[in-house]
């Protein structure tokens, strides 16, 4: 039978209380890495739970109360530009989930982490593949690491103007590309990624995303052009 969502069987199979964890803004030329962590009550009732990015700006919204008002816990960490400078997007990443973890009221006894890797976190973990679609824990903290995210770069609009990290958030976008041409790097951008490289050379960021354009980059900006 097929999967309708998320849902509670892989919480249930393991050491309670459990929390899912996701990140948001591994991928973004700009702005820092969030994640969070998330411990539901079973059954989690939440209508509408679902992957992060299978939803609409809106949906998320108004998911977010309620999912924070439902759950046992929850947490939201970043780790800044700096951080991940100094110790790469993959090991960002994992301060950030750490510090999701630590924000929590209650610690959790298990984590389920979105993806392939198993950060070194607080407890033990078990990493799950397309786990924001698989398991309703981690649809929740997709949401709020995207949601907390999505707000702070909206405040980093306003902070940079002429950018438009309100509408991209910092991801790739033409008009994210010319702001880089026309206004430079801002102190958030993140510096190592390629598409910044390209803009500090005086060539199109967008070209970060051609293969032909590998020969002129002084370095492997490879991983530093890819998504989310």
């Amino acid at each position: 039978m097929a999967r309708r969502g998320p849902d509670m069987l892989l919480e249930r199979a393991c050491v309670a209380p459990v929390c899912g964890i996701d990140e948001a803004g591994r991928g973004p030329w700009a702005g820092p890495v969030c994640a969070a962590a998330v411990i539901l009550k079973d059954p989690a009732r939440i209508g509408g739970l679902d992957d992060s990015k299978k939803l609409t700006a809106l949906q998320r919204a108004a998911l977010e109360p309620r999912i924070k008002a439902r759950a046992v816990a929850w947490g939201v960490g970043f780790a800044s530009v700096g951080e991940i400078a100094a110790l790469n997007i993959l090991h960002a990443t994992g301060l950030a989930m750490r510090r999701a973890v630590e924000a929590m009221a209650l610690s959790p006894m298990f984590a389920l982490v979105d993806g392939n890797y198993a950060f070194a976190l607080p407890c033990p973990v078990k990493t799950v593949v397309r786990g924001d679609a698989i398991s309703s824990s981690i649809a929740a903290a997709s949401i709020l690491a995207k949601t907390a995210r999505d707000r702070l770069m909206g405040e980093m609009d306003l902070a940079f103007p002429g950018y438009g990290f309100a509408a991209h958030k910092g991801y790739r976008a033409p008009v994210h590309a010319r702001a880089l041409l026309d206004l430079g790097p801002c102190e958030i951008h993140r510096m190592a990624w390629a598409p910044v490289r390209l803009a500090l050379m005086g060539k199109d960021p967008m070209r970060a995303f051609v293969r032909e354009a590998e020969a002129i980059l002084p370095f492997d900006g490879r991983d530093a052009a890819g998504a989310d």
